[in-house]
Parts: structure tokens; C-alpha cells; sequence
């Protein structure tokens, strides 16, 4: 048996939805598992054992209907008898029309139910499993009988040679695997899911205070400047604490820096799933137009979240999410580091006990 597993989109998406692949090779170790996914997410998917076949949609595959069109017959030669489309948009509903599979499995939709042979509702089902993993796991309802056995946590798998290479460069970097060390992400994927500049700051220099330990900064050279104004408003014992130039040349490579590290610390985005799916403990800030209850995974003692909504659930009162949106920049002024600072202040107490500060 032949299975296509779509998921497009970003990163935190690609990986959310390898569960899939886990469950299917879990329960169906014999069936060849092939997961399509857009080529710049592919680093959280590598080396998964689930994944006989990783199928990559090119971006010319958007700006060339020819190509596009040659890749669909690409699929269709494959011969797949499942299709699970993860994503459900015009381009994932066209990959799946022209798989030709027998079984064909996705969200329920006026325009494009009559492709699927089974469709479900998003979020019908809520249970105890967070809402992004739980649309997940409704697909693949059918194909896993025993819910008890349900994998639900995606998991990045990394080589020896990977993490050795991690361990190379934090000691090129003056960091020694005996030291603290946290990564902060220190931006999101977006202005309007970015916190505040000044405000981060402020949270950096409660965090070196402290932990004393050493800061890395997640950010690619495009976004140096950025990353360069929140370092020139910490305090001066900060910026001695802030690594400024450690970043990592490559995805993978980061996610391996990662695995070495105590915890990540910032912006809610790809980054913090990653840092679950590495078992590393997590603090994230959420922009103040995302849904904290769908994409706060795992949530515990050492993954925890905040949202303004938290702190001041009277600002969301009379605001549907498009309004939240439009105001997400406005929404964050009033996001204050003070509100932040006990709840972050805790978790640092959690993640290193034996500090006295």
C-alpha cells in the first residue's frame, strides 16, 4: 500500500503534521509512507524514519503552470492507493485529483469535497489533545483503532554528526556544553507577530539577570539588523550575556545548535514547535491575533505560553480575529513587559532551581 501525506505551508505545519506519517508507519509498518511538503520546510522532516519518500513542491511550481502541470503527472505515475491532503488548498486539491488514488482523504468544503472520498470538519472533535494536532489525528481516524496509541507529539530526528557539529560551534563561539545557554526568539515570522523591540529587550535583561546564562539569538543575516536593535537596547551585563554573531548558517544546523540548548525563550512560531519536538522546554510569547488554544502545543510546567488575552481579556471583548489582526501592532503596545515578567520570571525557576538570584 501507497500513501501520500500532503501538508503545505510553513514550517510549524509541516512538522505538526508528520504525526500523521508516525501513526500510519506505527500501525501499517509495511505501507510506503511518502510526505509532500514545500521545499524550504523539508529540514524538520529529514532523517524521520516514518517517511519512506519526502515529495517536494518546488516554488517554480507557483510561478510556472507548465511545471506545475508536469509535476501533477509526476504524481499521478506514482500510483498512489491513499491520499491524505493535509493542507486543503487549490494546489493540494489538484495533487490529489490527479493521484488517482482510490482512497482520497481532506477537510470538508463546498468547492472541493466532491474530490475527496472521505472529508472531516476541522476542530469537530476537541478531547484533551491540542486543536492543531487534533484536525491532525481526525484524518487518519479510520487507520488508527487503538486511541491509546496515538502517537501525538511530532519528533525531529537528528544524525551524531549533526549534534557534534552543534558542539563545534558553540565551542568556536566561547560556549562550553557545561554552560547555560537559551536560545531567544527574538523575532516572528511577521511584523504583526513580533514582539515589541523595547519590550523584548526588557524580558532579555530579566532573563540574564537571572540565569547568567549565555543568549543566542534566532534570526538569519537578512534579519540582522533587527536582531542588532534588540541587543542595543538590553543593559550593558546583557549584551556581555548575548551572542550576537552565534547564529546558525543552515535550518538543520539550527536545529541541532538547538537540541544543546537549556531552553528557547520568545516569539511563538516554527522555532518553539521545533523546540518541542526536540524535547527542549519552552517560553513563548503569542502575537496578540493568534489562537493560543490551537497552537500551544503540549502545554506544561516546562512548555508554557502567554497571550494578551491572558492579561487583559477586556481588550478582546468586542473584537472578532480579522479586528485582531488589523490591530495585532496597537494590541502589542499594551503587551507590556511587566505583564510578562512573573509568569516568565517562574518558568526561569523551574528550568534552573538551583539559582539564587
Amino acid at each position: 500500500m501507497k500513501i501520500l501525506v500532503i501538508q503545505q505551508k510553513m514550517i510549524g505545519d509541516v512538522l505538526t503534521s508528520s504525526v500523521i506519517c508516525d501513526n500510519l508507519k506505527k500501525t501499517q509498518p509495511d505501507h510506503e509512507i511518502h510526505y509532500m511538503a514545500n521545499e524550504n520546510t523539508l529540514a524538520v522532516i529529514e532523517q524521520n524514519p516514518s517517511i519512506d519518500s519526502i515529495v517536494v513542491f518546488k516554488k517554480d511550481f507557483r510561478s510556472s503552470k507548465y511545471k506545475f502541470y508536469r509535476f501533477l503527472r509526476s504524481i499521478k505515475k506514482e500510483k498512489y492507493d491513499i491520499v491524505i491532503d493535509a493542507y486543503g488548498k487549490l494546489e493540494s486539491n489538484l495533487v490529489t485529483l490527479f493521484s488517482g488514488a482510490k482512497t482520497k482523504i481532506g477537510w470538508k468544503k463546498s468547492y472541493s469535497k466532491w474530490i475527496y472520498t472521505k472529508t472531516y470538519n476541522a476542530s469537530q472533535q476537541q478531547k484533551n489533545k491540542d486543536l492543531a494536532v487534533n484536525d491532525r489525528l481526525l484524518l487518519i481516524e479510520s487507520f488508527v483503532k487503538n486511541e491509546d496509541e496515538i502517537i501525538v507529539k511530532p519528533t525531529i530526528h537528528l544524525t551524531d554528526k549533526e549534534l557534534n557539529q552543534a558542539i563545534s560551534f558553540l565551542k568556536e563561539h566561547g560556549i562550553s556544553q557545561n554552560e547555560n545557554f537559551i536560545m531567544i526568539g527574538v523575532l516572528g515570522s511577521s511584523h504583526n507577530k513580533t514582539y515589541p523591540i523595547p519590550y523584548m529587550a526588557k524580558l532579555l535583561d530579566i532573563i540574564a539577570s537571572k540565569t547568567q546564562a549565555h543568549l543566542l539569538f534566532n534570526y538569519i543575516p537578512s534579519q540582522f539588523e533587527e536582531a542588532e536593535a534588540i541587543f542595543n537596547h538590553c543593559n550593558h551585563e546583557t549584551k556581555s550575556q548575548i551572542k550576537l554573531e552565534a547564529f546558525a548558517p543552515s535550518l538543520r544546523s539550527f536545529l541541532a545548535l538547538l537540541s544543546h540548548c537549556d531552553a528557547l525563550i520568545g516569539n511563538e512560531g516554527g522555532a518553539v514547535n521545533m523546540a518541542k519536538a526536540l524535547n527542549i522546554p519552552t517560553f513563548s510569547i503569542f502575537s496578540p491575533w493568534i489562537n493560543k488554544e490551537a497552537w500551544h502545543l503540549f502545554g506544561d510546567d516546562i512548555n508554557q505560553a502567554i497571550h494578551l488575552k491572558d492579561v487583559k481579556p477586556e481588550l478582546y471583548r468586542e473584537l472578532n480575529r480579522k479586528e485582531q489582526k488589523e490591530n495585532a501592532i496597537h494590541l502589542y503596545q499594551e503587551f507590556k513587559p511587566e505583564l510578562i515578567a512573573e509568569k516568565l520570571s517562574a518558568f526561569l525557576d523551574i528550568l534552573y532551581p538551583n539559582k539564587s538570584v
